[in-house]
């Protein structure tokens, strides 16, 4: 999960460490931004995850939040360590931002692991 705004807005980044007290900023690279961000599922599913769920997104990015949050209590539960899960995890994540520029396709990872 991450959060992105222009470096000198770096302000508003740190607010959002401090407010959630997890992740991290880093520079993104890509579009010359600062990003804060969390990886750690932990930290996705105590703190982010029922922060959103009591106060949800009014924008379009609502269905990616709750296809976001059932992919990470998939996991949670281990459900990635198996092939059907796994391909179900990867369904959904290809349903999530369909405007976004991927490097690998659902499509092509599915190919993939049926190739194994």
């Amino acid at each position: 999960m991450s959060v992105s705004q222009n470096g000198d807005r770096s302000e508003v980044l740190l607010a959002i460490q401090d407010y959630f007290g997890c992740g991290t900023l880093r520079p993104d690279r890509s579009d010359l931004t600062l990003k804060w961000e969390t990886r750690r599922l932990s930290s996705i599913l105590s703190v982010v995850i029922p922060h959103f769920r009591d106060y949800p997104l009014q924008s379009g990015k609502r269905r990616d939040f709750e296809l976001f949050a059932e992919i990470c209590e998939r996991m949670a539960r281990g459900e990635h360590r198996s092939p059907d899960g796994l391909r179900a995890i990867v369904r959904m994540a290809g349903d999530m931002n369909p405007s976004a520029t991927r490097g690998y396709t659902p499509e092509r990872i599915l190919r993939d692991l049926a190739s194994r």
